[in-house]
């Protein structure tokens, strides 16, 4: 079955929504909350994902400026333990085994209102531009959507949906795959990624990260 366009991007907004209106409106958190939370972002998290969120490992995510509903589901996937992805397995698991939903909010609070990290300029030029006209226009041939429908023009997120803009280009090469072997639970990417080629994956992750 093949979407057309507007009704491809009308189903992804649609399952944000749900899954951010399915989550009870919390309360934000308290001043002890926001206070523990920050410490644990610069003493913790700080040391894998940089100062601030803004990490130069190629294979850790950064988080400045992620999506505050992104962050708060993937933290609970890793907490019970439902996201797969080998990094899962050897350090998040843990981590977030130890976190409360009220630090959880406020971390993603915390994060979400750090400066985005600054994009690495594209390696290869022409692997950054064909990445650019994917995610900006997909592919009408094979009814791929453009990627901006869900992850908005400047690849900044839209709730659930991730900020992909200026993250590292290895890191969102592995996530893809992971996706794509149905190691990370993403119902929206499963159908689509599957229909990209390994030169489309690398092209797209190399204009992310010149974003």
């Amino acid at each position: 079955m093949t979407f057309s366009f507007p009704h491809c991007t009308a189903l992804g907004l649609a399952f944000a929504l749900l899954l951010v209106s399915a989550q009870p409106v919390r309360a934000a958190p308290d001043a002890a909350t926001r206070e523990a939370a920050v410490k644990l972002a610069v003493n913790v998290c700080g040391s894998c994902h940089g100062l601030e969120g803004r990490g130069d490992n190629p294979r850790i995510p950064r988080l400045a400026a992620q999506q505050r509903a992104y962050i708060e589901v993937q933290l609970k996937a890793f907490r019970n333990q439902s996201r797969g992805d080998h990094a899962a397995h050897e350090y998040m698991w843990g981590i977030a085994s130890t976190l409360s939903d009220d630090v959880v909010a406020a971390l993603a609070d915390y994060l979400e209102a750090q400066a985005p990290a600054t994009g690495i300029a594209a390696k290869n030029k022409e692997a950054a531009a064909r990445g650019r006209e994917l995610f900006e226009k997909g592919s009408p041939a094979r009814g791929l959507p453009a990627c901006t429908g869900c992850h908005g023009a400047a690849a900044e997120g839209l709730a659930v949906f991730p900020r992909l803009a200026g993250q590292h280009g290895e890191y969102l090469f592995i996530q893809m795959q992971s996706i794509r072997n149905r190691l990370r639970a993403s119902p929206v990417m499963h159908g689509l990624i599957k229909q990209l080629t390994d030169d489309e994956i690398v092209s797209l992750a190399a204009y992310l990260e010149s974003k």
